[in-house]
């Protein structure tokens, strides 16, 4: 009798290079960093991130975003080491993707479907997916010419969940249909949500918001002792989680909502409205920054902007910097370290925030749970205040 056979059934990783094309004025740290962040989005949407490329100028090339000599440089590496797909760290234009694509004959993906295409794994609720969904078509619709045809015969990957795998040779009628159809689909989705959120009237509402994986997961499930899927990946909730909570009798509901980050597509804020609509109908904010990270002045400065953009910037809001315990870990790492600029002290950042801000600053660590009883006696101040500005007869 013969040996049995086994075949690989398990698909391979998919390998990638990134492209930067930053202008002059940025520095090679905030380079470096932005790569890093698109790294995390690469490997958060499942392939393997092999090679980095950075080329300087003052604005993209209008046909090929980077210069001639550089993609010559890309096209040399991808073919040497049969690269599956290059992202770059901007969105490319039509034009762009099909002229790139042409030159380097494989899948090219802009920083916009990267997210698209994580969302779409995240997304576990009907309404996530038809939001994804619609999301993933205006992003297609003037993309149909040519898109990925030497790929056709390719099924899965980044860039190709969805409706990317199996709408690319139909025309603008048929997706615009689709689209009509979503839109449809999520007004009804809105109308359930509006009348939920009708028969939580009278409660304070309370929204946990920051920049992607910062650990707003993790407090959500500390405060209401539930369990919210968290993840040391990017963008681990995309559905908002609403839970009861009580503290010291003052009843009140607590969301958990979409991280924002850097260049985040305008297509999928509009897709996501009715889910940020539990930021813009709060009472009051929780924004929760990452202090570890070397750029959470940029990150506050990023979901600040987000905050405009959906109208929510006018609402009462807590500061809470977590990982401090990663914070102190660095800092004093920086210390042992020679000529080594040295991170602030906590109470001097503290102390920074608290004056800039003219409120208090929290400091905690979610994962060690390191000062949450600082944040819950906070939390419960704020939200009593709330309460009881609405309901006088209650105190």
């Amino acid at each position: 009798m013969g040996k049995k056979k086994f075949y690989e059934t398990a698909k391979p990783q998919e390998t990638a290079v990134l492209v930067a094309v930053p202008g002059y004025r940025q520095t090679d740290e905030q380079t470096k960093e932005y790569l890093d962040e698109l790294a995390f989005l690469t490997e958060t949407a499942g392939a393997e991130t092999i090679k980095r490329f950075v080329q300087k100028l003052e604005k993209p090339d209008r046909a090929t975003f980077v210069g001639s000599g550089k993609l010559e440089e890309i096209k040399a590496f991808v073919k040497e080491h049969n690269v599956d797909m290059v992202i770059f760290d901007d969105d490319l234009s039509p034009s762009q993707v099909r002229n790139i694509e042409n030159e380097l004959q494989v899948k090219i993906v802009d920083r916009s479907l990267l997210i698209l295409d994580i969302f779409a794994l995240r997304a576990k609720t009907a309404q996530a997916h038809a939001q994804v969904e619609m999301a993933q078509y205006q992003y297609l619709l003037p993309r149909l010419t040519n898109l990925w045809t030497h790929l056709s015969k390719q099924k899965g990957g980044i860039g190709m969940k969805g409706p990317g795998e199996t709408e690319i040779e139909t025309d603008r009628r048929i997706v615009r249909d689709k689209i009509s159809l979503l839109r449809e689909r999520l007004k009804k989705f809105e109308k359930q949500n509006f009348e939920q959120r009708k028969a939580r009237t009278g409660m304070v509402r309370v929204a946990l918001v920051g920049y992607t994986n910062v650990g707003k997961s993790t407090i959500m499930n500390l405060l209401s002792k539930s369990d919210v899927f968290a993840e040391n990946k990017l963008f681990a909730t995309v559905d908002a989680t609403v839970r009861k909570v009580v503290l010291d009798n003052i009843p009140f509901l607590l969301s958990d909502t979409v991280g924002f980050i850097r260049k985040l597509p305008t297509k999928l804020i509009e897709a996501f409205k009715s889910t940020l609509d539990e930021i813009r109908e709060a009472d009051l904010l929780v924004h929760v920054v990452d202090v570890s990270h070397p750029s959470f002045e940029e990150h506050i400065e990023v979901v600040n902007d987000t905050l405009k953009d959906i109208k929510a910037a006018d609402k009462p809001v807590l500061l809470v910097f977590n990982k401090v315990d990663l914070y102190l870990q660095k800092r004093e790492q920086e210390m042992q370290e020679e000529g080594h600029e040295v991170l602030p002290a906590l109470d001097d950042l503290k102390a920074t925030y608290m004056a800039k801000i003219h409120a208090p600053a929290l400091f905690i660590s979610a994962t060690n749970k390191l000062n949450i009883d600082d944040l819950r006696e906070e939390l419960q101040r704020r939200v009593a205040e709330i309460h009881y500005q609405r309901y006088p007869n209650n105190v």
